[in-house]
Order: C-alpha cells, then structure tokens, then sequence
C-alpha cells in the first residue's frame, strides 16, 4: 500500500467499503487508472478531520470521486479514451445527479481542486497537463519541458515536476 492510500485506523472500514465501490465500478466502466486516483482522493478525505466520509453513503462517496477525478481529467470529453458523460457516472451508480453534484462540488471546495489539477490528474494525461509543467523563473512563466535537461533534472530534484520530461520516451 502506497501512502497515498494510507487512512487512520479508524476511517480503514469506511474507506475499504468506498475504495470497493470505486474499483468495482471503474473495472467495469472506467480503466485501473481512474480507480486508482479515486481511491487515492477517498483516502485524502479519510485523512480529513473531521472525514466528511464519516456521514453518508458509501455508494454517494465513491461517486463523488469518481465524478470529482472524471471532471478534473475531462472525462465528459468525447475526444478522451475513456469517455463518459458526468451524468452517466451518477446514472451508473445509481446515485441522484444532484446528489453526486453536490458532493463532488463539497470535495472541490475542501481540497482546492480545479480541472486539470495536477495533484489529482491521470499519470497517463501528466505530460498533456500545462499546469504540472509551467514554473515561475525569476518573475516569468516558464513551460519546463522546453527548458533544458539540466534543468528539468533540478527541478525534479526539488520536487517541482513529477518526472523529467526530457528523459520520457
């Protein structure tokens, strides 16, 4: 288990109860990837004080995620592989649109999320995501991928890029 899935001890049978119903449904409908960053974003909220988890459904939770990381990734885009209409995610839970929206919309405001975040983006989508890439050097907006290696390394170093572009083939 990574530490992105690590939760108190207390909230372990809420969260494998929530993280159950992401990969079931991700399994069925999504890819391993979506499972996984949904997972990991249940997690965070069971590492909340107080954990909004502690109320509710699981079911409502786990749909929430879902629709929170398929909003943020473009889920609802039809040129993205996979592709699914944020109102079909609540559909297939079985979960009330405005029920999910509500919840999705608490977890953005409780961690900050925003699309294309890149905390809570796809590994496979990281290298498409402007965010993740742009560094502010001495005053100026810089796209590190154009930097040079060197620096890309250093900046990896420091914990500022996920990976060095430069060495992705």
């Amino acid at each position: 288990m990574t530490d992105k899935l690590k939760v108190p001890k207390a909230m372990q049978p809420i969260f494998d109860v929530v993280a159950g119903i992401i990969d079931e449904f991700c399994r069925q409908h999504l890819n391993d990837e979506y499972s996984r960053v949904s997972q990991e974003l249940a997690a965070a909220l069971c590492r909340k004080r107080p954990s909004p988890l502690e109320k509710g459904k699981p079911e409502q939770w786990a749909c929430a995620c879902v629709y929170v990381i398929g909003s943020t990734n473009f889920l609802h885009d039809k040129t993205q592989t996979p592709h699914l209409p944020l109102g079909r995610v609540c559909e297939l839970f079985g979960i009330g649109k405005s029920t999910a929206t509500a919840k999705a919309r608490g977890i953005e405001r409780l961690m900050g999320i925003s699309p294309l975040d890149p905390r809570w983006t796809l590994p496979s989508k990281l290298m498409d995501n402007p965010f993740v890439w742009m560094l502010t050097v001495n005053g100026f907006a810089v796209d590190i991928r154009t930097a040079p290696l060197e620096i890309q390394e250093q900046a990896f170093r420091k914990g500022l890029i996920p990976f060095v572009p430069g060495e992705k083939t």
